[in-house]
Order: structure tokens, then C-alpha cells, then sequence
């Protein structure tokens, strides 16, 4: 068995993928694969694929038919690692060099199911490291002592799949797989089963990843329809959630977040075409009447004046047919 499995998903980043393809020669090792899943790019990604499948050690080219987004594609390399250890990398981002070894020599020696990394935010030429918002390092713990408390930032809002490595006996308990087809926020469901159903965590340090900010073809970025899978994820959250053996315990933080995501992607309403906007305002209501009641009470109760405001506003509008993903 290899050592380790990188799963790299491309969608039309040719801008930015020799930065990657680079990173990942600076990384390279025996026994280490990199699984480059080119997602049925238009652009002239799928050359710079091609040529990295010649020239990278360890390359392994997939191809998507048609673009199914980028949970789907890394379902595609996840399917496909044969390695002790997977982590993840994005097509736009990249890594410092010898950071996987770095990674992998902390996961051995901790022996736990999963870590994670704190990573670079890049935003044109400002550098800014990102923790994880979790207090201890190098000690391995439960983690879903990472959930709570809801009233703060905890590893569940840091769900980047690419910030950590995780052991395979993960993948395969199912652990490791994202929600086909979800097209933003395919992260949120992942990281709160991550941290429900895994054994062992610890958050290391380590920021080795550069995540790149602004990127014009980043989702992040594109404010149409596709945003609005959001409301998808996050009802995956709450009925996975309400599930779990400890559900009185986490769905106020589950419903807390959803919320803060809400009130987020209203107060930048002005950035939708209109009949996006419009379907934004009717699917958060929809998804708001849809929390449990007195969950949902004791959140607003709890939250700042502004959010909670437009949360209320929105709680009060008449619900629409059809309103649901």
C-alpha cells in the first residue's frame, strides 16, 4: 500500500495550476500518489493535466465527462487512492515544500484518526495565517470536543477538507465521502460527520497550505444559483444532527451556524441577480421554519441584535411553494 493519496480536483484553472502542479513535485515521494481529477475543464487545463500525468512522479489522471462540481470530484479520487493516508488540494491553491512529509510524520506519531492543519490565506499579496480554532496542539482528543461550545468559532467552522490528513480506516467507514452534487458548502456536512463519527483528532499547526482568496472562477466569488446549495448542506447538517445519539447537545450549535450562514449570504443580497435574490429570501425562510422551534428560539435569543433582526424578518415572511431545494 502507498503511504499517501492526494485527491487535486481542476475545474478551468489554468491560471493557477502549474502554482499546484509544482507544489506537488516539491512534495513528491515513492509513496505518495497524486490523484489530479480534471473535472471536465473548457480551458487549457486538461494540457498541463496531461503533461503532469507525464512528468510528476506519482501522477494519476482522472477525467470527469461532464463537471459534476467539486464534491463529486473528490468523491472521484477518493474512489480511486490506494494510500495509508488521504488529504486533499485544490487546483488553485498550493502547498510549501515537504509540507505532506511534515503532515504525515505528525499523524504517525499522534497515531490518531485525523489532524488538521492551520493554513496561509493568500488575497492578492497579503499572506495571513489561519488556525484552527481549537485550543490544544499535538494532544489528541475526542473529537467531538470540537463541536462546542456554540456560542464561538470551533473546528466545525473550519471545514476545509484540504487543511488535514486522515487515516484510510476513515474512507473506509464512510466518513470521508462528500454529498454528491452540491456545488458550495459540500464541506459543512463533511466536517460535522467527520466530527461525530471519527474516534481521535488533533489540530498541528503546520500551515503549509496556501489558500488562495478572490479568485475570480471561485464559487466564492460567482454569486449565482450554485450559492444557494448552501441551504442543501446545511439541511444535511440538521437531520444528520438530529440523528445523533448527543442531538440535544450539538443542534444548537448546528442551528447557529446555519443561521450566521443565513444572515451572511442576506446581508450581501446585492450581489445576486434578482431572481436569485428572490429565491434566496423565500429558501431561507423556507429553511428557517424548517428549524426546530424552540432550537431555533434560543439561538435568535442568544445572537447579536443585527442577525438576529434579519433572521426575524425573514422567520416572519410568508413561506412560498417550491421554496425548498
Amino acid at each position: 500500500m502507498l503511504k499517501l493519496s492526494v485527491v487535486v480536483p481542476f475545474y478551468n484553472v489554468q491560471t493557477y495550476a502549474p502554482d499546484a502542479l509544482k507544489s506537488l513535485e516539491l512534495n513528491a515521494r515513492d509513496d505518495f500518489e497524486f490523484l489530479l481529477v480534471d473535472d471536465c475543464s473548457t480551458d487549457g487545463t486538461p494540457e498541463l493535466l496531461e503533461r503532469a500525468a507525464r512528468e510528476l512522479p506519482g501522477a494519476v489522471l482522472l477525467r470527469h465527462e461532464r463537471n459534476g462540481g467539486l464534491a463529486t470530484a473528490r468523491n472521484t479520487g477518493l474512489d480511486a487512492a490506494r494510500g495509508e493516508y488521504v488529504t486533499f488540494l485544490d487546483g488553485d491553491d498550493w502547498l510549501a515544500p515537504g509540507h505532506l512529509t511534515r503532515t504525515l510524520a505528525a499523524i504517525e506519531a499522534l497515531s490518531c484518526d485525523f489532524v488538521r492543519n492551520d493554513h496561509v490565506q493568500v488575497t492578492g499579496r497579503a499572506r495571513t495565517v489561519q488556525r484552527v480554532p481549537y485550543g490544544p496542539q499535538l494532544v489528541v482528543g475526542d473529537p467531538r470536543t470540537g463541536i462546542l461550545p456554540s456560542s464561538r468559532a470551533t473546528s466545525v467552522d473550519y471545514p476545509y477538507a484540504w487543511a488535514g490528513m486522515y487515516h484510510r480506516r476513515l474512507l473506509d467507514r464512510g466518513l470521508l465521502h462528500f454529498t454528491d452534487g452540491l456545488r458550495t458548502a459540500e464541506d459543512r456536512p463533511w466536517i460535522w460527520r467527520l466530527h461525530r463519527g471519527a474516534d481521535s483528532f488533533a489540530a498541528i499547526g503546520l500551515p503549509g497550505i496556501f489558500y488562495r482568496r478572490g479568485v475570480a472562477t471561485s464559487l466564492t466569488q460567482i454569486k449565482d444559483e450554485r450559492q444557494l446549495d448552501f441551504i442543501k448542506a446545511f439541511d444535511q447538517v440538521l437531520a444528520d444532527t438530529a440523528e445523533d445519539r448527543e442531538s440535544d447537545l450539538l443542534l444548537p450549535k448546528a442551528v447557529r451556524t446555519y443561521c450566521a450562514i443565513i444572515a451572511h449570504h442576506i446581508g450581501t443580497i446585492e450581489r445576486y441577480e434578482p431572481a436569485v435574490a428572490k429565491k434566496l429570501r423565500s429558501m431561507s425562510t423556507a429553511a428557517l421554519g424548517r428549524m426546530p422551534v424552540d432550537v431555533l428560539d434560543g439561538v435568535l435569543n442568544s445572537m447579536d441584535a443585527d442577525r438576529a433582526g434579519v433572521l426575524r424578518r425573514l422567520r416572519r415572511r410568508p413561506a412560498r411553494a417550491g421554496a425548498a431545494l
